[in-house]
């Protein structure tokens, strides 16, 4: 049996500082998204049921959209997505100690956090 994976409401923008005042004004004032400051200092706009976050990226040269699934069991998830051949890249990004969850990243490169929800 394999681990129970959905997908998440957030996805994360990493954009490079010169390109991340823009960013946030062509979906704050172009788009006409509804922002929100849940997590400052990143920036956030709803996107349908989802939630878009703009991260600022100093150190990247060009932008990268990262996406999140949900899993009743981060543990069980990750060990079946090893065991499948998934590349696990947790240093990209530090979650903190006792966060249920780890980062993996499909054959295309794109970045995923598989985590447990808040409330599942």
């Amino acid at each position: 049996m394999t681990a129970q994976i959905t997908g998440g409401i957030d996805i994360a923008m990493k954009v490079p500082s010169h390109q991340y005042e823009a960013t946030i004004a062509f979906y704050r004032d172009v788009v006409g998204l509804q922002p929100f400051d849940d997590k400052v200092p990143a920036r956030g706009f709803l996107l349908g049921p989802n939630r878009l976050w703009i991260d600022e990226a100093p150190n990247y040269s060009q932008a990268e959209l990262w996406l999140e699934l949900f899993t009743p069991d981060h543990e069980a998830a990750l060990a079946h997505l090893e065991e499948s051949g998934v590349v696990r890249c947790d240093a990209v990004e530090d979650l903190g100690e006792g966060f249920r969850g780890g980062w993996i990243m499909n054959p295309a490169g794109i970045v995923h956090m598989v985590r447990e929800p808040d409330a599942w």
